[in-house]
């Protein structure tokens, strides 16, 4: 599989975006030419800056309002695309993509467009290139790649193809199957974009919301099957017009413009088999089965207050592992270890975070193959080598600067309480707590669509829809992605005095803001939890009023929950309820929820509530005094 990159799709100068884009993996780029115009250097020098970072140019453009056109236009148009071929041949690329005219003199027509293309089809081959039409979605005359096929078609020329972009495809809700039809040997060239479903104006939403395959709401995947099933085998090229991209760092939008792609063409070959592929054999997706464990680093003269917190949950102090200074706590299925070692990465996430969540453990279906699809996808392995005597658990570096492990059933991975922790006691009751319910990560907000494709790749994880989060000190969007047992719900925003925004700054983006645990009876949890001194987020009383009227609650019902500061949710699949501990002074907090009924969503309509009652916590603390 080649792929390639527009250099509009990352930001930062030329040699910037090169060392980016190469860095990813990617095999080519297309230059957009006014990437090439602004840079200071000769088309030569662009064209050997290009291979010296080991990559092809595999596309130069765009070349716009050529077709159809009255004279004297239409000879100034020749005139112009003679001197794009000139360029070409300075920089070594031998594809143009000329997109369909949107010139208001234009007069349109396919047999009128088909002899201009077969004209500058004899040009391009005298010069040995090629050419490309493109149905701009906001064509004048041809906004569909039907027609601009059809064109193709009867140009009949062999230096003339057709260019297929998903974008103009999906974004015109254009049914993606008819591209079957076309011979893949006429398609001189793929681009990819996906996007969110905003109905906009059909440029404004092309040029500024563009995002990379599995990122938005486009049935990419159905749109490369159709291509992959008409035998193309060109490259496969990203083109993204995205405001956040364009400010966003250019090493990271690239491997993720990389990730995006192979995890398209690992989507196409497991949803159509039969497809004649080029993309090496890595292990499908599987869903988590359960967070195995939640690790804090820290530091021997923090560990008490984070050790405070789990004794107030409830949670006993299980056993010590075999060699490092590392404390194991339980309770019910939920396995939390805290970490005071003072070397290595342990050392280096306080240092950088303070007391932090560290390292998550999942246990999956099979370790090393969640592993192997990991690194396939640019995960980078996470290689601290352990004692002699203890196990290497398959681990990647994920997001936030925090550790995956995966864990399974099988070997030695099974047995990893066993050896180490040797001692360790079984897990108690203890106030009703049972799982790891879901994970709150904040981030800036440029990096929510880089942070879900992570995880929506590399795992079987699919999204919810994105949400707003209304903070009295700002917007916060906010949207979940879901692994088997696995619920992890971003928080992004930019908005410094929010609560995520601050938590952000002040922990120097560390990525867990709170951890949620699950319980099958809230209100027996509450009380078991207010016995033990557990610092629960006292929640105003206009709440509970408001929130009997809106449900029809009972208003005995309504009264235990005002008692115990539980909040209150419901769908038609179910109920949610939950409570919160008062935050830490960085902002981190624990969340105890109960899901009854088919109930899958987080209670998003009580955030503005928690975040209000978190504040007014938080006020007396950052007050000066007197």
């Amino acid at each position: 599989m080649r792929t390639s990159i527009a250099t509009v799709s990352v930001s930062g100068d030329f040699r910037e975006k090169l060392e980016a884009i190469a860095g990813a993996g990617f095999d080519g780029i297309e230059i957009f030419e006014q990437d090439f115009l602004t840079f200071d250097g000769s088309p030569r020098d662009v064209g050997r800056m290009v291979r010296d970072h080991g990559l092809e140019i595999t596309l130069f453009q765009p070349f716009r309002d050529f077709e159809t056109l009255p004279a004297p236009l239409r000879a100034r148009a020749f005139a112009r695309a003679e001197r794009k071929f000139d360029l070409m041949g300075e920089l070594g690329t031998d594809l143009v993509l000329v997109c369909s005219t949107v010139h208001p003199e234009s007069l349109g027509g396919i047999d009128r467009a088909a002899d201009d293309f077969r004209e500058l089809g004899e040009r391009a081959a005298a010069r040995g290139l090629r050419v490309g039409y493109e149905a701009l979605a906001w064509g004048r005359h041809v906004n569909d790649h039907r027609d601009a096929w059809e064109v193709v078609r009867r140009t009949d020329h062999p230096a003339v193809g057709l260019i297929l972009d998903s974008f103009h495809t999906l974004g015109r809700g254009i049914d993606p199957d008819t591209i079957r039809r076309i011979p893949g040997d006429r398609i001189a060239f793929v681009q990819l974009a996906d996007a969110p479903a905003i109905p906009m104006d059909l440029l404004y939403w092309s040029r500024h919301f563009r995002n990379m395959p599995g990122e938005g709401d486009l049935d990419v995947t159905r749109f490369m099957r159709a291509v992959m099933a008409t035998g193309y085998a060109g490259p496969l090229s990203l083109e993204i017009f995205n405001d956040q991209f364009r400010a966003g760092l250019p090493r990271l939008v690239a491997q993720d413009g990389h990730r995006s792609l192979v995890h398209l063409m690992d989507r196409v070959r497991r949803e159509e088999p039969g497809l004649a592929m080029d993309l090496p054999a890595f292990p499908p997706p599987a869903p988590v089965e359960t967070v195995e464990f939640l690790e804090f680093a820290t530091a021997p003269g923090e560990a008490e207050g984070i050790e405070a917190l789990l004794a107030s949950l409830s949670f006993e102090r299980a056993g010590a592992h075999l060699t490092k200074p590392v404390t194991l706590w339980r309770q019910g299925g939920i396995n939390v270890l805290v970490n005071t070692g003072v070397e290595g990465f342990t050392r280096n996430a306080f240092a950088s975070h303070g007391t932090t969540v560290s390292e998550v453990g999942l246990l999956v279906p099979d370790a090393h193959a969640a592993l192997a699809r990991a690194e396939a996808l640019g995960a980078t392995r996470f290689d601290e080598r352990p004692p002699e005597g203890q196990l290497a658990i398959p681990a990647i570096r994920g997001v936030g600067g925090s550790v995956i492990r995966f864990l399974d059933r099988a070997g030695d991975l099974g047995r990893v309480w066993e050896t180490e922790f040797p001692d360790a006691a079984p897990a108690s009751v203890g106030a009703g707590l049972v799982a790891v319910d879901h994970l709150g990560q904040t981030m800036a907000y440029d990096e929510m669509l880089s942070w879900a494709l992570f995880y929506t790749s590399i795992l079987d994880g699919r999204k919810a829809p994105m949400v707003d989060v209304a903070d009295p000190d700002g917007l916060v969007r906010s949207q979940a992605v879901q692994s088997g047992g696995l619920r992890v719900t971003l928080n992004g925003t930019d908005a410094r005095r929010t609560l995520a925004g601050r938590f952000f700054s002040d922990t120097f983006g560390s990525a867990v803001q709170h951890i949620a645990l699950a319980t099958d009876d809230i209100l027996a949890t509450a009380q078991a939890l207010a016995a033990r001194g557990f610092p629960v987020l006292e929640i105003g009383g206009n709440y509970y009023d408001d929130v009997e009227a809106r449900f029809g609650l009972d208003s005995a019902l309504t009264a235990r929950l005002r008692a115990a500061n539980i909040l209150y949710d419901a769908d038609g699949q179910g109920e949610f309820f939950q409570f919160y501990s008062a935050a830490r002074p960085d902002g981190f907090f624990v969340e105890i929820v109960e899901r009854r009924g088919g109930y899958s969503g987080y209670g998003a309509p009580n955030a503005p509530f928690r975040i209000a009652a978190q504040k007014r916590a938080l006020r007396p603390a950052s007050m000066p005094r007197a």
